[in-house]
């Protein structure tokens, strides 16, 4: 009778940590699925505008001119697209080509939302990675 009970056990063991596994990828499924509706909704509500016409300087430019220096954005310049409640739910990590930036606790469907909407406005993604998941701005303006 004691090895049923030890196996019962492991069993109820095996399907705590399935629990606990499941759960993790509910969460990054409704994250993903926040981040894939928010995304239609502004394909939707945003019309695709054309591209500003060149003026005189910028259609001739002469070979060999020096170009203006691309601006490269420092990761105060990142933080401050957030509001200060969006911010401190968040952690920044300056990388070579990217401020990289994570969830500090689980942000919800509008949280998240929001913090999407304003990444891929800074020229930003989402990169899905189930526990690594993060958003990335490119330090690069292009």
């Amino acid at each position: 009778m004691s090895t049923d009970k030890a196996r019962i056990d492991a069993l109820l063991k095996k399907v705590d940590d399935l629990v606990v596994v499941l759960h993790d990828v509910q969460e990054d499924l409704r994250q993903v699925s926040a981040s894939l509706k928010s995304l239609a909704v502004q394909q939707i509500t945003q019309p695709v505008a054309a591209p500003p016409p060149l003026s005189l300087s910028q259609s001739s430019t002469v070979a060999g001119a020096p170009r203006a220096p691309e601006r490269s954005k420092a990761l105060e310049d990142i933080k401050t697209i957030f509001p200060d409640e969006l911010e401190n739910l968040l952690s920044f990590e300056e990388k070579d080509d990217y401020i990289i930036i994570k969830p500090r606790q689980f942000l919800g469907s509008d949280n998240f939302s929001k913090i999407a909407s304003a990444v891929r406005q800074a020229g930003g993604e989402y990169v899905s990675a189930g526990k690594g998941s993060h958003f990335r701005v490119p330090k690069k303006n292009a």
